[in-house]
């Protein structure tokens, strides 16, 4: 644990943040601001990407909505709790910066796995770092892409199955007593009933699902914050103010420099988003869009909604309610925010906590799949839906200390070789966006 503990501060120390957060910024110049611009014709395209086509397998908005899955979980509600804890209210400013940059990243990436895409002999349409690192880069390149496709299959059982699992059966038993084996019970069979039937069905499940959670989440959030609009702008001039200021001790809140600050909102916020892991272009390339520049438009909405939105709720929600200064951090504290001023509050954050959880085990198949695909073929696809399956109850009942510092480790080490692949075909990237849009290719 100590080792493991040293590595994870080293992937996920300064170095790892400047890259990312360097990388967003690169693209977002090269890219003209396109991002930013793009926002609100970008919410057009996601309800007019619903239909069908022939060159992938999940519409536009399920393709979204399955990485989605995978982006809005636990770290909407507990993450953004834990960098308010630790860096104060100007953590959140942060987080904001990381997204906006984190955009430009995610649009790369996703242009690049659904131009550099494949198609297998099974049909299945795959895409990701590891084939824009193979076919973009060439050969000599390709074990950087083994080593991406190895690192997302070890996170796909960790972060993505079994630490969601066993946050759904902790919620669930402390809030309302049902044992760990009842939970274990009924996600796997739940799961079974999605996973075994394919990508295809597990697009159809988030595209009906994330939407819902999405939406419910922001209400409550929302109504809790118009409960307490008379603290809005001061604490909106808080997180600014404090971005670039120490924020001092008060009550329950140990204190927090702006370093500090800097440093857990940029983590907690590609932690929440993904921007630049390489993990979501690998749902966004079974896109049946026939324009990769399509996608990445739809898909720089997912940093959008995760961070901009979801998170803003979260960290508003708490501040508001000045719960940030009680000594709680994690979900204990958004679920303190919640029942300080709705009865129940702490039952209703448990219910939406549960399909943010799950929604990530929906996503994160889908990538180890993949991922499987890439180093095994076709062959290994059914092998690991059901040992990803039996995996579940597993996660569910264990205590997961090394599972979370592993999968936490490998998720950083999946960025590394992603990063290195976009920046290396930024070219590609700025070229492919000036011919598309001659073309008007992504309308």
């Amino acid at each position: 644990m100590d080792w493991l503990t040293a590595l994870n501060d080293i992937v996920w120390g300064p170095g790892m943040l400047v890259l990312l957060v360097g990388t967003g910024l690169y693209l977002t110049i090269g890219l003209r601001f396109l991002t930013f611009r793009e926002i609100p014709a970008s919410f057009k395209k996601m309800w007019h990407g619903r239909k069908k086509g022939e060159h992938g397998e999940l519409s536009p908005f399920n393709a979204l909505m399955t990485a989605m899955a995978a982006t809005i979980g636990t770290g909407n509600i507990a993450g953004v709790a834990t960098a308010i804890f630790v860096g104060g209210p100007g953590a959140l400013f942060w987080m904001w910066m990381t997204a906006l940059v984190g955009m430009a990243t995610k649009f790369a990436e996703v242009l690049l796995a659904v131009h550099y895409r494949e198609k297998t002999p099974a049909g299945n349409f795959v895409g990701g770092a590891m084939y824009f690192i193979k076919n973009g880069l060439g050969p000599k390149w390709g074990w950087m892409g083994t080593a991406f496709a190895l690192f997302g299959v070890f996170a796909s059982f960790g972060i993505g199955n079994m630490v969601q699992c066993n946050s759904i059966s902790d919620a669930v038993s402390s809030t309302f007593g049902i044992p760990s084996w009842i939970t274990a019970v009924i996600l796997f069979l739940l799961s079974c009933k999605v996973f075994l039937g394919g990508v295809p069905r597990i697009g159809k499940v988030a595209g009906r699902v994330v939407p819902i959670m999405a939406v419910v989440y922001i209400a409550v959030s929302l109504l809790i914050i118009i409960l307490n609009i008379t603290e809005l702008p001061a604490v909106f001039s808080m997180v600014v103010r404090e971005a670039f200021t120490p924020t001092a001790a008060q009550g329950g809140f140990a204190g927090a420099s702006v370093m500090m600050a800097i440093r857990m909102g940029m983590a907690r916020g590609v932690f929440s988003n993904e921007a630049g892991l390489g993990s979501a272009p690998i749902a966004h390339a079974t896109t049946t869009a026939a324009s990769p520049m399509f996608q990445a438009l739809l898909g720089m909405l997912d940093v959008f909604i995760d961070t901009i939105i979801v998170c803003s709720m979260t960290g508003f929600t708490i501040l508001v309610t000045g719960q940030w200064t009680s000594g709680l951090t994690g979900a204990s504290l958004t679920a303190a925010a919640f029942q300080s001023v709705l009865p129940g509050g702490a039952i209703i954050l448990t219910i939406c906590l549960i399909p943010f959880a799950f929604s990530t085990v929906l996503g994160w198949c889908v990538y180890g799949e993949r991922c499987v695909i890439y180093l095994f073929g076709d062959r290994g696809q059914k092998i690991f839906r059901v040992i990803f399956c039996l995996i579940i109850p597993v996660g569910t009942v264990i205590k997961l200390d090394l599972a979370w510092l592993l999968s936490d480790t490998f998720n950083a080490l999946m960025a590394i070789p992603n990063l290195i692949g976009v920046l290396l075909l930024s070219p590609v990237v700025f070229r492919l966006v000036r011919e598309y849009r001659e073309r008007g290719l992504d309308r």
